[in-house]
């Protein structure tokens, strides 16, 4: 027996359009022939149709034509058939004088006397959440490139800086005094090259590798004469750090790269190596400074602890790390280490 909509009388399928009745969601029944058998107020209201005149429907041909996607009635056949399933399925739905809506789409098949079937289709409206998603994610975006502009101008601004540094140390008629500009030269530098890497990444992570490939190069340049035979480098493995970490390593870096500068080749001419090397060793990780020149013993400037120290001091205690000098004869190794 039929009722006027076309159901055959049984109690899954009374049951099924009871419970699309009662229903507060926008839900669809649908019959083999892909017609509308029941549609839930809500489902109604929510899109603009009658629901006494809704029933019997094709789905394709709803409103003007804008549910007759070709893409939902393959997956709502295949979902009848049982070789398929729609979940979870989005689409846009496009009508006229209307804002485009996202919806996601859910379909169920559902089995009731004497094998007839019919499909539970649920609808629901993400267009405000794809719409608040969407500006989020341009406000991500726009944040990135003013931070990566922001870095940019620190980084010029540093420079500038490093550069009057330079300038009023050419000036200064104490030794003491020049060095000391010198030394601030250098921590800038530092700090400098860190932002510029910063500038032209996509992200807030920091590579080492070209960090301090970078710093040992820009430390290079200022400190050791062209054509000099001292050499400085750097062995680093392919550790990614934080932003605050790597400034904390590159200033522990640029401090015992100058105080090896100063004490380790009194004779600049006899020339040696310095080497900066970096492995992490999860959750820690060893930065060692060395040198292959004369020694602490030997040095001809007396060494005591001063503002470099202080300033490697409290970083690696930053860092949570500590420091360690080892005589490697010939020559000095800096460890900086966390366990």
């Amino acid at each position: 027996m039929l009722h006027s909509n076309g159901l055959h009388t049984s109690s899954h399928a009374e049951l099924a359009v009871a419970l699309i009745d009662s229903s507060r969601a926008p839900i669809l029944l649908i019959d083999a022939q892909s017609s509308v058998v029941r549609a839930s107020e809500t489902f109604c209201s929510a899109f603009g149709f009658d629901s006494d005149t809704i029933q019997g429907t094709a789905l394709a041909g709803l409103g003007a034509g804008e549910w007759n996607v070709p893409q939902l009635r393959s997956l709502l056949r295949a979902t009848l058939d049982g070789t398929a399933a729609l979940d979870a399925y989005e689409m846009d739905l496009v009508r006229e004088g209307k804002h485009p809506a996202c919806l996601i789409l859910n379909a169920h098949k559902l089995v009731y006397n004497g094998g007839q079937s019919l499909v539970v289709l649920t609808i629901t409206d993400v267009t405000g959440v794809r719409q608040a998603e969407r500006i989020k994610d341009n406000l991500i975006i726009e944040k990135q490139v003013l931070l990566l502009e922001l870095q940019h101008r620190v980084a010029n601004s540093l420079q500038i800086i490093a550069s009057v540094l330079m300038q009023s140390a050419r000036r200064v008629q104490s030794e003491e005094t020049r060095n000391h500009l010198h030394n601030a030269h250098h921590r800038v530098l530092s700090i400098a090259t860190l932002q510029r890497q910063l500038a032209i990444s996509s992200d807030e992570r920091v590579a080492l590798r070209q960090y301090f490939d970078s710093l040992c190069a820009s430390i290079g340049a200022s400190m050791i004469d062209e054509g000099g035979k001292i050499t400085l480098r750097s062995t680093t493995d392919d550790s990614c750090v934080s932003a605050n970490a790597a400034t904390s390593l590159g200033l522990i870096v640029t401090e015992l790269v100058i105080n090896a500068l100063k004490h380790a080749f009194p004779d600049r001419e006899m020339g040696g190596e310095i080497l900066v090397d970096y492995r992490a060793n999860e959750p820690g990780f060893a930065l060692t400074v060395s040198d292959n020149g004369v020694g602490v013993a030997a040095s001809a400037q007396p060494i005591s602890p001063g503002l470099g120290s202080g300033i490697v001091e409290a970083l690696a205690k930053h860092l949570g790390a500590t420091v360690r000098s080892i005589d490697t004869s010939p020559g000095t190794s800096v460890v900086v280490a966390k366990v």
